[in-house]
């Protein structure tokens, strides 16, 4: 198989995955298994899976350092997209649905409340870097690029916040989330100095 095709193969793959969570969503809406609240499950599973695949994009230059496989950095952007995909859609859930575009409540919810706070900003930042992730902005940009996508690492702290102060009861698995977040956050600096130290650096490339 020529790497046009394996690469075609591949981003077929990682969409039909991250689509399986939405079209899962879609069917148990239609047959009604969502539970006694929709609303809430809407709600948790749409921010679960941001949540899960924001995490994902941080896990790409660690795994591709250790793996020296550098064609992963291709999938990341696609990933981080389908991670602003679901939060748009957990905002949405509560923006729509839930208060019914109650603007003037919904305002006093984000200043008053320091979990939808959090996760207010940390969607503002997923809108930021999805507005910015083509091939034109990556030009445009050039180093400020790099730079400006850093801010992944916030977004994906701030929606693990989010998730914690929101469970008021069992709250291992927010700690997971937040423990897998801070582990990839103190790989990416440790995984770049030994490499360095091997001589075994590559130069970056935006994820495209």
């Amino acid at each position: 198989m020529s790497a046009r095709r394996r690469r075609i193969l591949v981003k077929t793959v990682v969409w039909a995955v991250c689509l399986v969570p939405a079209a899962l969503l879609v069917v148990d809406g239609l047959t009604g298994r969502l539970g006694a609240n929709p609303i809430e499950e809407l709600t948790h599973r749409t921010g679960w899976w941001a949540l899960v695949l924001l995490t994902t994009t941080l896990a790409v230059s660690p795994l591709r350092r250790v793996t020296r496989r550098n064609d992963l950095v291709r999938y990341r952007r696609l990933v981080g997209l389908f991670a602003f995909f679901y939060a748009t859609l957990h905002f949405l859930t509560y923006l729509v649905v839930d208060q019914f575009f109650a603007l003037t409540y919904i305002v006093e919810d984000i200043i008053d409340r320091p979990f939808i706070t959090v996760g207010f900003a940390a969607w503002v930042i997923l809108v930021v870097l999805a507005a910015t992730s083509t091939q034109r902005s990556i030009r445009r940009l050039g180093r400020r690029w790099q730079r400006l996508h850093r801010l992944v690492y916030v977004a994906a702290v701030l929606g693990g916040l989010h998730y914690f102060w929101k469970v008021k009861a069992d709250t291992r698995e927010p700690l997971i989330f937040l423990g897998i977040i801070a582990a990839l956050l103190l790989a990416r600096p440790v995984l770049k100095t030994r490499g360095r130290a091997a001589g075994g650096t590559t130069r970056k490339a935006p994820d495209h």
